[in-house]
């Protein structure tokens, strides 16, 4: 699969799926602009986090109109669909989903009634308290049916029930009987009993809205047009529209952005438990995850793991493209070459076209090449973010030794991973982690590989010059900073 910065995944076997980050969010007020085409160049700035779906809505003051459907943001949408959504806001998402099918119906933005209007939301993150929610949502349900009506006027048949289980549907229904005067009194009434990961971009006929849980586990930044405001998941997709960084969301705020300008307020306090792993894998290079530029916390990873795990070699190569940076850092700090032995088909997009068992033992070739001439007969250090189950890297060496490899030293710039993740990235299950049942050696003798080794936790965290108490690192610790025992596994956003 393709990312949508130019990045491989570890899929290059549609059978090894690597971890998968759920969901970008992006969202826009801008009077006189054309926000859905802003939108729209947001959306492919955060496509690779998200490429199963995607979806605008806009409002001209108002109605809202919505467009989405399944596919990359190039796929979904065209410009006679950015022409329709005429309008000063809008909000945007792209989607990955968790697990089964992909499917329409948690497509988003969702879209539903409420007392103070209609609300487009879309979400990034996984809730833990669902099945609390979704109790709080049956015991209004009644009550529900009745303040639509009677704000709409309308029958029973356009109630806020959901199209669909996951949980960004669940809190657009809740908004919709929630008590308040306003939109904001809503949130600001509800945001404090929900739990988990949450960065949410929503709006009504006239305002934008947006709101990051009190962990801040995944990113979510602000950003200023000369005639507007923009929210996005990635500083990236804020250089893409030309909008200038102005700080991130903080952990427990909710910001609210019309014809007044702009207002903060506070739904609960900090407790920072943000995601290590967008650091290691899932943010684009080129942003900026509280104040530090992902590409130089990357690159630091791979000095530190040069230090932690030294080897006689004469090229280092990266994985590419997510090992790259990394695999720099590496060769800086050994004083070992750093050289192209893969060459990616950069042609090669996700496909939905699943090969035979005959054609996938070849699959690999379709978008990773070894450069014979840069590897025969050399001892390669081999640079990657992360290992899963294993199986991409053991296709990787063995391809290399056919190339004529001498050795093969593999190196990862993350710890093992051995715990899933409840908060918004679709890991394997535990059973499929390959670091959960197997030591470092019995892993390399696995890989195939000449010698393997993991950067440590510390060195990691020192990487990203974060402090390690403000920072989730449950997929390599196991230490959970919020309770998981209600948390569905397929009720992402």
């Amino acid at each position: 699969m393709a990312r949508g910065d130019g990045q491989l995944t570890h899929e290059i076997d549609p059978q090894d799926r690597g971890p998968q980050d759920e969901c970008g969010v992006f969202g826009v007020w801008a009077p006189g602009e054309e926000t859905a085409k802003l939108t729209y160049f947001g959306l492919y700035a955060l496509q690779h986090r998200g490429q199963e779906s995607a979806g605008i809505a806009a409002s001209n003051g108002k109605q809202i109109l919505i467009y989405r459907d399944m596919g990359l943001v190039s796929q979904v949408f065209h410009e006679r669909d950015l022409e329709l959504l005429q309008g000063h806001i809008a909000v945007g998402h792209t989607r990955y989903s968790t697990t089964g099918s992909p499917s329409f119906e948690n497509a988003q933005p969702t879209l539903g009634p409420t007392p103070f209007g209609t609300v487009a939301l879309a979400h990034n993150g996984n809730l833990t308290n669902f099945d609390a929610l979704e109790a709080m949502a049956d015991s209004r349900r009644d009550h529900a049916t009745k303040v639509v009506e009677e704000a709409t006027k309308k029958s029973a048949r356009t109630r806020p029930f959901r199209d669909s289980s996951n949980d960004t549907s669940l809190v657009t229904e809740l908004f919709a009987t929630e008590e308040g005067e306003s939109l904001t009194e809503a949130a600001l009434s509800l945001l404090p009993h929900v739990e988990g990961a949450f960065s949410l971009v929503y709006m009504d006929e006239h305002t934008l809205y947006a709101a990051r849980d009190r962990h801040g586990v995944r990113p979510l930044s602000l950003g200023r047009l000369e005639n507007g405001w923009v929210v996005a998941s990635e500083t990236a997709a804020l250089d893409i529209v030309g909008a200038k960084f102005v700080r991130d969301i903080e952990p427990g705020e909710l910001i609210a952005i019309d014809e007044d300008g702009l207002r903060s307020h506070r739904f609960a306090e900090p407790n920072q438990a943000r995601c290590v792993f967008e650091y290691v894998y899932l943010a684009r290079p080129d942003s900026k995850l509280n104040g530090k530029n992902v590409h130089a916390a990357r690159t630091q990873m791979g000095r530190q793991l040069a230090e932690e795990y030294p080897v006689d070699a004469d090229l280092v190569i990266a994985t590419p493209e997510s090992g790259t940076p990394a695999a720099v850092g590496y060769a800086e700090a050994s004083g070992i070459p750093f050289g192209q032995g893969l060459m990616k088909n950069a042609y090669v997009g996700r496909t939905f076209i699943q090969p035979s068992q005959t054609l996938r033992q070849l699959g690999i070739r379709l978008k990773l090449n070894p450069i014979r001439e840069n590897i025969e007969g050399r001892r390669l250090v081999v640079v990657d973010d992360s290992i899963v189950r294993g199986n991409t890297q053991r296709a990787l060496i063995r391809m290399l030794r056919e190339a004529g490899a001498a050795e093969v030293h593999v190196r990862i710039s993350s710890p093992p991973v051995k715990w899933p993740c409840f908060y918004g990235i679709d890991f394997a299950t535990r059973a499929e982690l390959i670091a959960n049942g197997l030591t470092t050696n019995e892993i390399c003798e696995n890989l195939g590989a000449d010698s393997l080794g993991y950067i440590s936790l510390d060195g990691m965290i020192a990487a990203t010059e974060q402090e390690r108490s403000q920072l989730c690192t449950a997929c390599f610790s196991g230490e959970y900073p919020i309770p998981v025992n209600n948390t569905p596994a397929d009720k992402g956003c």
